[in-house]
């Protein structure tokens, strides 16, 4: 490998795993790769998904960290870590942690080792939807409407309604927390080695889109509006932060500490951290107006637009209009489904569940062929399924679906509404009820786009990016025909962590801004989709059949839970 070349790496943290990748900044090449399972996240310690409690422990972030860089240097060869200029991440979000006031989750201490409340909570953890469904009637009272740059409602997913309920929930973590930190903004100041919690450098990214920090009124609403919501948040701003950075900017260099476990020089900057999905828009060369569709658990859909063409315009029900929280000078918008890839998942498991419980009491194979046999059936769920679906002959009638398995996240986050399927009968088999989740996934994109060109927000076209966008050429067909518009595929298979690494070589100053370094380092496209003229019509009727379910299943479960979504209907009303 050549030492006259500058290596910049994008850490790149999901929901199951982290994933590392080297790349030459001069042309975007992706020199080495690695990718680490984290293991307790696996075993799903510290979850309840009975209550729809997702924690992650920090260690497994610091070690995937640590494994991935290293074995990313390794694979490349002799001359690269010397040459290593700069390190940028993006993780889920909003995934924040308890922090006391040298910037440590309270994991790590010997009290709190076992206690969920002190790690951090992951963006599908729904635990806080009654502190949620609080935050939006409160707001509705005062004359500044703090949410109009969150869409108007405020969810479960984010930042204030989880601090709010681990502060209720936990008294011991109530005594101990010093800040409440986001995961993308933590890992930044642990390369760093930073020591004080009030140095970390928060992005703009987080802070506007899931925080509730605002230029408009000069950084965070005032205390009042968080004292009078819950006197257990008063004064907590005072150990926040007033001031955000972008992601083209560095948080700092690499510590000793860290520079010596990875075997990198001293001088490698770090760049301010940011959610995966706008770096994975950035990743995957986004331009304005076009949908960033980033498909995995769950979808991240980013949106860019220059702030002069936008003016005044707020779309309602998304997850935020911020400036630079994308690209720097440029409007970010971000919507999305909270359950995408993870609703195919949930059918999967359920269809592998005698496969998985039942051969394990076999006592006609030993163990390990029942375990082989177990991982190559599940492996092929998934694949056999989608081919048979795309068989089946495309009608206006038969099964159909709602895709809220994890609730609903845009346009009008509820995180109470639940997935569905109607049209079953005697004939419906698992091939026409996955046809039928596929589809409800592919209608609640269409919902989204939608959303956006009402509010008077244009939608050119679309950029497939993520695990499902490359691996489901069935379920990329679909959305062409649903959508009735093309998308395009991204070639990277990593777009994420290849967007970190292009504000990686930002923040180092081997480009003047964001959009060089996506030029220079952008690997293109390497599908298209273009909607079926034959299918966009019979598309186009069973859409409208899943608005009227979905306005049905919507109206049942608010007259079931009157007093978490009442409020939020009056509060979209007043909106």
């Amino acid at each position: 490998m050549s030492q006259s070349h500058s290596y910049v790496i994008g850490v790149d943290y999901g929901t199951d795993s982290v994933r590392s990748i080297v790349v030459d900044a001069s042309n975007g090449v992706e020199v080495a790769s690695a990718v680490f399972l984290y293991s307790r996240w696996k075993q799903q310690l510290y979850c309840d998904a009975g209550i729809n409690q997702f924690r992650q422990h920090p260690l497994d972030y610091l070690e995937g960290l640590e494994e991935t860089i290293k074995r990313c240097l390794l694979q490349a060869g002799p001359g690269v870590a010397a040459n290593v200029k700069a390190i940028s991440v993006d993780t889920t979000g909003s995934t924040p942690v308890a922090v006391d006031e040298s910037g440590t989750p309270l994991v790590f201490q010997p009290q709190f080792q076992n206690n969920p409340n002190a790690m951090f909570v992951l963006w599908k953890d729904h635990t806080s939807v009654q502190e949620a469904a609080e935050i939006n009637r409160h707001a509705a009272a005062f004359d500044v409407n703090y949410l109009q740059y969150v869409g108007g409602i405020y969810s479960s997913e984010w930042f204030w309604a989880k601090l709010l309920h681990v502060l209720r929930e936990d008294e011991a973590v109530r005594g101990a927390i010093y800040s409440w930190v986001e995961h993308c903004d933590w890992i930044p100041f642990v390369l760093t080695g930073g020591k004080r919690a009030a140095d970390i450098r928060r992005g703009v990214c987080s802070a506007g889109h899931k925080s509730l920090w605002s230029e408009a009124w000069n950084g965070l609403p005032p205390n009042e509006f968080f004292a009078s919501l819950d006197p257990l948040l008063d004064g907590f701003t005072s150990r926040l932060f007033d001031k955000v950075y972008t992601s083209a900017e560095p948080a700092g260099t690499i510590s000793k500490e860290w520079a010596d476990k990875l075997g990198l020089p001293e001088d490698v900057v770090i760049g301010v951290g940011a959610f995966d999905c706008h770096m994975g828009a950035v990743g995957g060369q986004i331009e304005p107006y076009y949908l960033s569709k980033v498909m995995g658990t769950s979808t991240c859909d980013m949106l860019v637009a220059p702030p002069e063409e936008v003016a005044d315009t707020l779309v309602r029900g998304i997850c935020g209009h911020v400036t630079g929280s994308i690209i720097p000078g440029m409007i970010g918008m971000e919507a999305g489904q909270s359950a995408f890839g993870d609703a195919y998942a949930w059918f999967k498991n359920v269809l592998a569940w005698p496969v998985q419980n039942l051969l394990a009491q076999s006592q006609l194979l030993d163990a390990d062929t029942i375990k082989k046999l177990v991982d190559e059936t599940t492996d092929k769920i998934i694949p056999e399924l989608s081919r048979q679906a795309a068989q089946l002959p495309l009608e206006e009638g038969g099964e159909f679906a709602l895709d809220w398995i994890n609730g609903r996240r845009t346009p009008d986050a509820n995180q109470l509404l639940e997935g569905a399927f109607g049209g079953l009968g005697m004939g419906s088999d698992a091939p026409r009820m996955f046809r039928a989740l596929v589809e409800a996934t592919c209608f609640g994109a269409k919902a989204i786009v939608d959303r956006f060109v009402e509010q008077g927000i244009p939608v050119k076209g679309l950029i497939g990016l993520g695990g499902v966008a490359k691996k489901s050429p069935f379920i990329m067909q679909m959305m062409a025909d649903v959508m009735n518009m093309p998308i395009r595929i991204h070639r990277s298979e990593q777009t994420c962590a290849l967007g970190a690494a292009m504000f990686a070589a930002t923040a180092a100053g081997l480009f003047p801004k964001v959009e060089d370094a996506m030029q220079a380092m952008g690997q293109g496209f390497d599908a298209e989709y273009d909607p079926n003229e034959e299918a966009v019509p019979v598309y186009a009727k069973r859409y409208q059949q899943y608005k009227s379910f979905g306005a049905y299943i919507e109206s049942e479960t608010t007259q079931s839970q009157p007093s978490t979504l009442n409020s939020q209907t009056q509060l979209e009303t007043a909106i």
